[in-house]
């Protein structure tokens, strides 16, 4: 005899509960598509970086920052700003990165230092992408190599 027959109501029941709380489980568990919020944002980030093409500085000593492409990733904007010393890599700073939300928060408070430690020890954009923060990573990365592309030539 099947299972599912009129006579057994309460298996029906707790079958029909536990697909209804899967299904809602799944559907909370979805990140919510980006806003346009988020794409206004970025025009703010370039206005002061001359239209997303970076900008720079040049100081007497030899020291040169530059502020690298905004990249556009899945969940907001990353924008790197590196300052360079003789040749040398001095200071990594994340110009902007996403954090409109607590999860995005979450992650980028450990990504951004990790992702500014592996630039400054590496000497380059020849990073490692972090677990768990891909888009930002691959966002870092690919501004940092923009900037530095900008302050060599």
């Amino acid at each position: 005899m099947h299972g599912l027959k009129k006579n057994r109501p309460l298996r029906r029941i707790v079958l029909a509960s536990a697909a209804t709380v899967s299904g809602m489980v799944l559907l909370l568990s979805l990140k919510p598509h980006t806003t346009p919020s988020v794409a206004v944002g970025a025009p703010s980030v370039g206005s002061s970086a001359s239209a997303g093409s970076g900008g720079s500085s040049r100081s007497a000593t030899g020291t040169k920052t530059v502020t690298g492409d905004s990249v556009q990733t899945r969940y907001g904007p990353v924008q790197v700003r590196v300052t360079v010393k003789n040749g040398k890599i001095t200071d990594v700073t994340a110009v902007t990165y996403p954090q409109e939300n607590p999860r995005d928060q979450q992650i980028n408070s450990y990504a951004i230092p990790q992702l500014t430690r592996e630039a400054l020890a590496a000497q380059s954009a020849d990073i490692d992408t972090l677990s768990g923060a891909t888009y930002t990573s691959d966002g870092y990365r690919t501004s940092l190599q923009s900037a530095l592309d900008q302050a060599g030539g």
